[in-house]
């Protein structure tokens, strides 16, 4: 089984229970703390590509970033809106499960599951 990477943050809730279903499924893992990491373009559009989703759909929508920056403005670009989880990463929807060229969002944590089956 390919090694599981975890974009997790410790004071979340569902990011500390999807890494629990990791570590109670003996799941090879490594826990990537992107609010500490110098996240870069490239990081961030990897993800993207593998979850299949477009940026918009990586926001937090309930973050203060999310309200002062007005990011519900569909004026941004894609690029802007990376930027913007490049300057604020709690912007960055959590957790976020990758395996290989795969990747989920933990909402809810079972979603794990789906990766590790």
């Amino acid at each position: 089984m390919a090694k599981l990477t975890i974009f997790h943050n410790p004071r979340c809730s569902k990011s500390r229970e999807a890494l629990k279903l990791i570590k109670d499924n003996n799941c090879d893992h490594s826990i990537f703390l992107y609010l500490e990491a110098n996240l870069k373009k490239s990081d961030i559009k990897n993800v993207i590509r593998k979850l299949n989703i477009c940026p918009r759909d990586l926001l937090r929508k309930s973050e203060e970033a999310y309200k002062l920056n007005n990011l519900k403005n569909e004026s941004y670009s894609n690029e802007q809106l990376i930027d913007f989880m490049i300057k604020y990463p709690k912007l960055i929807e959590r957790p976020i499960i990758i395996k290989g060229d795969q990747a989920i969002i933990g909402r809810p944590p079972e979603k794990v599951l789906d990766l590790i089956r």
